[in-house]
């Protein structure tokens, strides 16, 4: 047993798991005991861990987005992989959507919490459709970089992809550089997700002490429906499709992706957790050269939670507050802007401008995002994780639908995810045969 592998008994989800556990501890005995300090030390490294990981955001589409892109002359039928992918992320993301449209008029999670309108404030930025196309495109190169605008960044780096291509060999030099580059933000940022169990402990532990349960009491109803309906596409919707679509153990498919999908809630960041989810969905038999292609793609525009069911239950929950109808063609509109406008949330914490999105399509007052943004980082936790594992799910049904799934590694899969001697000792095996 190599020294490696002695220094890592502990699996990296049960590292996270006890983060998570220590978290509520600490966060419950700051909240309760009045420990000032306490919850500053928790916020503080809680910051500093999502610091560290947005960090490397910007760099790391820039260049994930441009190799992906020029990787895939590597894949036969690309285009057919590439139109693939995006019918799937936009398939699952119209039964998310309509998973939380039913849950949202079950429900009706605006009645009985006692908020009104005046509650509400309109936020600082808010997204529209105008906004939304006239964003894409950047007016510097510079900017988008220092101000994190990731839709720009990954338009950028998908007009140098193409470009790259165009030029085929001349541009070879400079697709060199970029994967040189790729793999060094990459590593640079393995050592950053492996101080995730710290990272959990400060933000599980901030986010028991700064809201505690008081607030959860008063969304309750809205709270319960995120997770209930994030939960139905996670262990419902999602295993249906991998045992109907892949035709591939859905609980094979959770042991393998199940690192990405925690480090994901903890995280609430898509972006920060690609390179996990890339590694994961690796691991679970696709093929690197298109994983290296659909996980980029789908950690920018892939959002069944942030972008499907959130603003769907969120939209039905401020109209009840301000006590606006809705009909179908609402709802319809709803699932238009679930369905097209996913890249408006770019894989960052957060849904605030997929929300105001949705809410200006609809005509409904922004003042209704103030209602919502205490309660944020809470549902936040469980969205990211269903856009993650939808991530990495979406890559593991095209392939097995193009015959190009390796179903033995698949069969294999497990969460040792950090475990980088074991893909090298993979990868060497067919070499020493």
């Amino acid at each position: 047993m190599s020294s490696y592998t002695k220094s890592f008994k502990v699996p990296f989800w049960a590292q996270i798991l006890a983060g998570l556990v220590l978290g509520v501890l600490l966060g419950w005995l700051a909240r309760n005991q009045d420990l000032s300090w306490l919850t500053t030390t928790l916020e503080k490294v809680g910051e500093t861990f999502i610091g560290l990981l947005k960090l490397a955001v910007a760099p790391l589409v820039f260049f994930a987005i441009l190799v992906s892109i020029t990787n895939l002359r590597k894949v036969n039928n690309a285009a057919r992989l590439a139109s693939r992918t995006l019918l799937w992320f936009m398939v699952t993301s119209l039964i998310a959507v309509s998973i939380g449209l039913v849950i949202g008029l079950l429900t009706n999670p605006g009645a009985g919490t006692g908020l009104t309108p005046k509650d509400g404030a309109k936020p600082d930025e808010t997204g529209s459709w105008i906004d939304f196309l006239t964003g894409i495109v950047p007016t510097d190169v510079i900017t988008p970089f220092t101000e994190l605008n990731v839709l720009q960044i990954v338009f950028m780096a998908a007009v140098a992809g193409i470009a790259a291509l165009q030029l085929g060999e001349r541009a070879q030099p400079i697709l060199n550089l970029s994967e040189s580059v790729l793999e060094l933000l990459q590593k640079a940022l393995w050592w950053v997700i492996r101080l995730a169990p710290l990272g959990t402990v400060g933000l599980i532990g901030n986010a028991i002490a700064t809201y505690g349960w008081d607030l959860i009491g008063k969304y309750a109803t809205f709270t319960a429906d995120i997770y209930i309906g994030c939960l139905i596409v996670l262990f419902g919707v999602y295993p249906a499709l991998l045992a109907t679509v892949a035709k591939a153990n859905p609980i094979q498919f959770f042991k393998g992706a199940w690192p990405a999908i925690q480090l994901a809630f903890v995280s609430r960041s898509s972006v920060g957790t690609m390179p996990l989810t890339q590694k994961v969905t690796e691991r679970l038999g696709v093929p690197k050269e298109y994983a290296s292609f659909a996980v980029p793609f789908g950690a920018t525009t892939k959002m069944d939670g942030c972008a499907a069911i959130y603003p769907a239950i969120a939209a039905i929950f401020v109209a009840q507050i301000f006590d606006i109808q809705l009909g179908v063609g609402d709802y319809l509109l709803i699932a238009f802007v679930s369905v097209v406008g996913s890249a408006a949330t770019a894989g960052l914490t957060g849904a605030t401008v997929m929300l105001t999105l949705t809410l200006s399509t609809l005509g409904l007052p922004m003042e209704g995002v103030g209602l919502l943004l205490a309660i944020d980082p809470i549902l936040d936790m469980i969205r990211t994780a269903t856009n993650v594992a939808g991530q990495a799910l979406i890559p593991v049904l095209v392939s097995a639908r193009e015959n190009l799934l390796d179903r033995e590694a698949y069969a294999t899969a497990d969460g040792s995810s950090l475990d980088e001697p074991r893909d090298a000792e993979r990868e060497q095996v067919p070499a020493a045969a």
